[in-house]
């Protein structure tokens, strides 16, 4: 099944109940657009104009996976962080969870590939002391990747099965009535995998893409760069699945499935930070038109994240210096998809309030 580009055709129509709103024309700024293309997303969905915007059990989808990189001194957590983490998640206690719950978001975690696997007893644990905090999906592709500093991340084979596996979990929640799904990530050391995938798609300067991830210092960050310059050396292709056998990581992977299953689905695609960004970047690789369903949250302190944004001529809807990573700022700037939703189905036109322009 084809991913097929937004059709433009019901683009004046919605302008138009935009335009008619109580408000002088463009009064709303980036809200404006923002309403526009979910509007359009929901038309070509339904093959006719949608009079009212509707947000459908949205889900965020935090994928964890471990990377044999961080074995190497590129950050300062230890990987077993990754699935302390995801037992976390699971128990209730992360701030995906603290805005998942403010917001009324779905949250499911899947084991795209950490280190240690979460056991039953982890399970049922956190579901006899947290019911509804989150739903688990293990999907693992193994026991985090390979050191991409020195050999490829992983084969070729785990590559497309990782792909599988995101399109599958995300056909799953959309099959369900989810007509919006929020993307995240865990994994320690995986901003090292997305700055070594931004540079190799984008060709800037590793030094352009790299940043201080968990909270590096300088001469760590040196450490880091060299590595992925290093890493670079083997990658003269701009084949998504060698760059992603090359240099990605499983969560990395498996986002880039559920994005290219949810664009097929004409659902849209709410991208979190650098790390999704990224995997959001491998996607448009595989298929140029992923771009018409995204909306990118919030712009990362990760330092390559700006010239991701570029590579998509995007503008992000929040700003708060967040580097977390989770979904935690796509999660937060939910709010502001319902708020265009509200005022494209429930603000008076001028005619509705009998007001003369």
């Amino acid at each position: 099944m084809s991913i097929y580009a937004l059709d433009t055709k019901y683009g004046q129509a919605i302008m138009d109940i935009i335009d008619q709103k109580t408000k002088p024309v463009g009064a709303l700024g980036q809200l404006e657009q923002l309403a526009l293309k979910l509007a359009l997303i929901q038309s070509n969905k339904q093959q006719s104009l949608v009079s009212r915007i509707s947000i459908n059990q949205p889900t965020a989808l935090v994928f964890a996976g471990d990377h044999g990189i961080s074995e190497a001194g590129v950050s300062i957590a230890p990987s077993a962080v990754t699935r302390q983490m995801v037992l976390n998640f699971l128990n209730g206690g992360a701030a995906i969870n603290c805005f998942c719950r403010a917001n009324n978001i779905a949250l499911t975690v899947i084991d795209a590939g950490i280190i240690e696997p979460i056991t039953e007893s982890d399970i049922a644990t956190a579901a006899e002391q947290h019911t509804g905090s989150a739903s688990f999906i293990e999907q693992r592709l193994g026991a985090g990747t390979n050191n991409f500093a020195t050999m490829p991340a992983m084969s070729i084979e785990q590559v497309k099965q990782g792909i599988a596996y995101g399109e599958q979990i995300a056909n799953q929640h959309i099959s369900l009535g989810c007509n919006l799904v929020i993307l995240g990530e865990m994994g320690i050391a995986n901003t090292s995998s997305a700055a070594a995938l931004l540079a190799a798609v984008s060709k800037c300067e590793v030094e352009q893409c790299v940043g201080y991830g968990t909270g590096i210092n300088s001469q760590q960050l040196i450490h880091k760069t060299q590595l992925l310059k290093k890493a670079l050396t083997r990658v003269q292709t701009t084949d998504a699945f060698t760059i992603l056998s090359e240099l990605g990581g499983f969560e990395i992977v498996q986002m880039v499935g559920a994005i290219l299953a949810s664009a097929k689905a004409k659902i849209t695609v709410l991208i979190d930070g650098f790390i999704v960004s990224c995997a959001a970047l491998i996607a448009k690789l595989i298929d140029d038109n992923i771009a018409d369903y995204l909306v990118f949250a919030h712009q990362s302190e990760e330092s390559g994240h700006q010239l991701l944004l570029k590579q998509f001529n995007a503008t992000p809807l929040i700003n708060l210096g967040l580097r977390l990573g989770e979904g935690t700022g796509a999660a937060l700037a939910l709010p502001l998809l319902t708020a265009c939703a509200h005022f494209y189905n429930d603000m008076a036109s001028f005619s509705d309030a009998g007001i003369s322009v």
